[in-house]
């Protein structure tokens, strides 16, 4: 085992890697009273960035990193973190994948990275590994030789299964939040596949996407909704909840949005939510501290993001954005009362309601606005970031 370099001192420029995206996954819980940002970078290292500063002025602090294998790209990683009922003693861990098809094991300790365990997974590379949030000493990786794998930690050597139910290179993969063993993966064959764990040589769902999946992220409160990256075919959201009830059939397209020149490889939710304070409770101050909570730092690190209070247009339209920024409404056949798909601009983003502000879902669950959710999608070619407000109501 070795223990990887701390940083105190060095600040850390965004930046994109040789493949189009510098690929990076937020940890769902704040570390040492911080949020911290996992980055899998073109060096073949895994850095960790704490936000730090006035919630005015954030900033990203490069942590700790640790250099996974020479001559190779670090292509993904996961927070073992991403279920709720994660007991708070358990370690914190990190899996990652690289281009050689290795997976890394590491565990995040006060004093840095420490890298736990290395093991060959795939002939070509490992796009993907991820944790099975319920048992978190199952990994799961994809890789260009097509194959979807299933690891026990402790014992690494031999895969527990192996999939070649995708016809191409798997590139995405996450295990619900929400629900103990479902499973999402995604492949550059053009397809999503949702399966139970229990059974691993049939997927119960099986969507086409007319586009590579590069990402997939179940929404953090809706249980059954699931967003995916599909570059050429830009992102589309999935209704799962009868699939996953039932255990077959496929899931329902809420929205599918087409971005113009470009391939989105990322998209996220946001696990932020708008949400209307009680009347006899006025706002905190902004950068007043809330009650002791997982996700008390996000919060307030996001206090000045506000959500836009009016529509840019009616639920029967989905809102697109061209190059110039401008809204553009394109209509919908029959699309009366589907959910409406909103770019935030500058003015949405800086706008709030009277009485309502940004804040987690955990901490104000009651009074969230659970019908509109902030994702992030970016994309090749033109290195863009959009940030878009969905409302499923």
């Amino acid at each position: 085992m070795s223990v990887c370099s701390l940083d105190r001192g060095a600040w850390f420029p965004a930046a994109f890697n040789k493949m189009g995206e510098r690929p990076n996954y937020g940890c769902h819980v704040p570390v040492a009273g911080h949020a911290l940002l996992g980055v899998a970078d073109a060096g073949g290292s895994i850095e960790l960035l704490r936000l730090v500063g006035s919630e005015n002025a954030p900033t990203l602090h490069l942590s700790s990193s640790c250099v996974l294998e020479e001559h190779c790209l670090a292509l993904s990683l996961d927070w073992s973190t991403g279920s709720a009922s994660r007991e708070s003693d358990q370690p914190l861990k990190i899996v990652s994948s690289d281009s050689k098809g290795q997976l890394h094991l590491l565990q995040v300790e006060e004093a840095g990275l420490q890298a736990t365990a290395t093991w060959q997974a795939h002939r070509f590379e490992a796009w993907v590994a991820a944790f099975n949030y319920w048992q978190t000493e199952i990994v799961y990786s994809g890789g260009d030789d097509g194959l979807l794998k299933g690891w026990d930690t402790r014992t690494p050597g031999t895969p527990v299964f192996t999939s070649e139910r995708h016809s191409m290179g798997v590139c995405s993969i996450q295990s619900s939040p929400h629900q103990e063993g479902i499973l999402a993966t995604g492949s550059y064959d053009e397809h999503v596949l949702l399966w139970d764990i229990r059974n691993m040589e049939q997927p119960f769902a099986d969507m086409p996407t007319q586009g590579g999946v590069w990402r997939l992220k179940w929404h953090p409160s809706q249980h059954h909704v699931l967003l995916a990256a599909c570059m050429h075919n830009g992102f589309t959201i999935f209704n799962c909840r009868k699939a996953v009830e039932e255990k077959q059939g496929a899931c329902t397209v809420s929205v599918s949005h087409k971005l113009p020149n470009s391939l989105v490889y990322g998209a996220d939710w946001s696990w932020l939510t708008s949400c209307r304070l009680p009347q006899t409770q006025p706002a905190p101050p902004v950068g007043s501290s809330l009650p002791s909570d997982p996700g008390t730092q996000t919060a307030e690190a996001a206090n000045n993001l506000k959500v836009g209070s009016q529509l840019l247009g009616p639920p029967s339209f989905d809102l697109l954005v061209g190059h110039d920024g401008e809204a553009y409404s394109k209509p919908q056949s029959g699309a009366k009362g589907r959910p409406c798909l909103q770019p935030l601009t500058e003015d949405t983003i800086l706008s709030n309601s009277p009485g309502t502000k940004i804040c987690d879902f955990d901490l104000y669950l009651e009074t969230a606005n659970l019908d509109s959710s902030l994702l992030a999608t970016c994309s090749f070619y033109n290195h863009a970031l959009h940030l878009w407000k969905w409302d499923s109501s």
